[in-house]
């Protein structure tokens, strides 16, 4: 009797002890073993049994419980633990490897989540085992009371496997894992048990340490390592790969796309956080600042190749050109904003030393016995902050951000006014006419480049970037005339283009386009750009329209005096012209409305509001600065 006891005790019935579940299964009416657990316990003492006491009966049917949880928390933690989906593959042929390791992830789900879970509960079990051990010996070197021996031994677990049994049925009933596993263990840990809690509390400590793996990963490298999408950083094309491709078809998806669009997709819709993996004590504003951590450090460990590559003295000119342009950032920044990082010019983007500072930071964090929510959220502000750092200095110091937007400022808002001024009068003969379909841009380059001639200085390295295109011309008709065409031509409706929001003139077609390389592709996008482009063609059509209302009253002044003094010469009083004048004063009063109308609306766009910009850029480029100082 006693070892069928201390057999049970460890999950192994018998004679005396049986498990109903098995007696089903032998009678074909049970579940296998793979199938959900059961709420009940299924182990009992035989019904023929006669030589117990009821008293005894009630202790032993207490007893065996636990060895119905030890049982089913054994099978859980060899389950989850179980690598054989991954070691049955190993032989198979290299071509048949990865669509066979797809169909068994489907069928086993794995979880390193529940493998780490798995390892805390088999720590617990190695505590059971033991305190099993220690009373076989006892009872058979000394001879005390069995039940009453065995029950005071094992005492303490009647508190710790009943809630650990419902935990790891609420994990398979619900199918829980990664984040959501840790948020089941974190809500249990706030128990009154001190020994039910600590026993949770490291077995959320070992959910932690894949999380902190993962971080690790993903906060030094940038690398997301989350096979299993269990991680609260997830890639956003994963929910639209199938799930059925193989590993080949996958890899050769990936090969197709450039390094240079990988990463600027990565940069910009790649990642994303995953709202269901991320746990509840894990506030969103730090779920981003992983987020943006991690990005960073991808775009700082995997430079463009022509980036990589570029000599200092092209930096040294580059540093030289952003100080010469600090027309843009004006006087008010203090001179120590043009300080270079001269460590940067030579060394890496990210420096070696500085990996080891956050890898060591979140290696005191996974060494902690508890999570301390405190701790977590400096260490990842710092991570961050880091992060921040070095990518400013590729962005704003070596790469010369500030150039570039004074660049877009010059050319796409019409900042130098001189040389549109200069481009407009030379091209105004041309304009004049419709542009011609096959040569409307090259016509237009001859002005371009006078204009440029006479206005760029040569030290304005940025004016190789800007090109003149001409995508589209002809005059098109407003939205009213557009459906009765559409109505009146509907086998052309397909192929016609035409909307309310377009140009009356051809010319209003001209466009820029502004060459950006690594790692500035990251920030002046194609559909930044578009507004750029969009705000430029307005400027330039108010800038002919003003231009335009300029020359009409210049020349009719001048045709005015030449009048005046013909007059004067034949000695006539100029009735005449003055009835003339009297009749289109009307005319030039509506012209004066114009220009007013037109000015006041060039200030708004080209200096009230670019000025508005400016302030804020400056207040929060200084105070990006200062902390920066401050921390040195």
């Amino acid at each position: 009797m006693l070892h069928e006891l201390l057999l049970a005790l460890l999950g192994i019935t018998g004679d005396l002890i049986v498990d109903e579940r098995e007696q089903r299964k032998t009678l074909g009416l049970a579940f296998n073993s793979h199938s959900p657990l059961s709420d009940e316990c299924t182990f009992q003492l035989a019904p023929d049994i006669s030589f117990l006491e009821p008293s005894e009966r009630d202790l032993i049917e207490r007893l065996i419980k636990l060895g119905f949880y030890y049982r089913e928390l054994d099978r859980f933690a060899k389950k989850s633990r179980n690598l054989s989906w991954i070691r049955s593959v190993t032989t198979v042929h290299p071509l048949e490897r990865a669509d066979e390791l797809s169909k068994q992830s489907r069928e086993n789900k794995p979880s390193v989540y529940r493998r780490a879970i798995a390892n805390g509960i088999g720590e617990i079990l190695s505590v059971y085992r033991s305190a099993v051990l220690q009373i076989e010996q006892k009872l058979l070197a000394e001879t005390t009371p069995i039940l009453a021996t065995v029950t005071q031994g094992l005492n303490k677990f009647f508190v710790l496997f009943p809630p650990l049994y419902e935990v790891i049925l609420e994990i398979e009933r619900d199918d829980i894992r990664g984040g959501q596993l840790l948020n089941v263990l974190n809500k249990r840990c706030h128990c009154g048990v001190p020994e039910l809690r600590t026993c949770l509390q490291r077995l959320l400590w070992h959910g932690h340490q894949v999380m902190y793996n993962q971080l690790a990963a993903w906060m030094v490298y940038g690398i997301l390592q989350d096979p299993h999408g269990e991680f609260f950083i997830k890639r956003q094309e994963d929910g639209d790969l199938d799930h059925r491709s193989s590993q080949e078809e996958i890899s050769e998806k990936l090969a197709r796309t450039s390094v240079h669009e990988t990463s600027l997709t990565d940069w910009h819709s790649g990642f994303h956080i995953s709202l269901d993996m991320l746990p509840d004590y894990i506030s969103m504003r730090l779920g981003e600042s992983v987020l943006f951590a991690g990005k960073a450090i991808r775009v700082l460990r995997n430079p463009s190749p022509a980036f990589q590559f570029q000599k200092d003295k092209s930096f040294q000119q580059t540093m030289r050109g952003s100080q010469r342009i600090r027309g843009f950032m004006h006087s008010d920044f203090p001179e120590r904003e043009t300080e270079i990082d001269t460590d940067l010019t030579g060394g890496e983007l990210l420096p070696q030393s500085e990996a080891d500072k956050i890898e060591a930071m979140l290696k005191e964090l996974k060494e902690s016995s508890e999570f301390h929510k405190r701790s977590f959220e400096c260490t990842v502000d710092s991570v961050r902050a880091i992060a921040a750092s070095h990518l400013w200095q590729l962005v704003v110091v070596r790469a010369d951000l500030n150039g570039h937007l004074k660049a877009l400022k010059d050319y796409f808002l019409l900042e130098k006014g001189d040389f549109f001024q200069c481009f407009l009068e030379e091209s105004r003969p041309l304009m004049r006419l419709p542009p011609r379909q096959s040569t409307g841009e090259s016509d237009l380059m001859v002005p371009f480049q006078l204009a440029a001639t006479k206005t760029i200085a040569e030290e304005d390295k940025y004016f190789s970037r800007v090109s003149l295109r001409m995508p589209s011309f002809g005059v098109t008709v407003r939205s009213s005339q557009a459906e009765q065409l559409a109505r009146s031509k509907v086998s052309l409706a397909g192929k016609a283009n035409l909307t309310s929001d377009t140009s009356v003139d051809g010319w209003d077609a001209i466009a820029l386009e502004y060459s950006v390389d690594w790692p500035m592709q990251l920030f002046f996008t194609q559909e930044v750009l578009s507004k750029y482009l969009k705000v430029f063609q307005y400027l330039i059509r108010l800038k002919r329209t003003q231009m335009e209302l300029e020359k009409s009253w210049a020349s009719v002044m001048h045709q005015d005096h030449i009048e005046s003094a013909q007059h004067r010469k034949d000695g006539t009083n100029g009735s005449t012209s003055q009835q003339r004048r009297q009749g289109i004063r009307p005319m030039w009063r509506v012209r004066e409305h114009m220009a007013f109308l037109i000015r006041n609306l060039q200030f708004y766009i080209q200096v009230k509001k670019p000025m508005t910009f400016h302030k804020n850029f400056k207040v929060g480029h200084k105070s990006v600065l200062e902390t920066k100082t401050s921390k040195v």
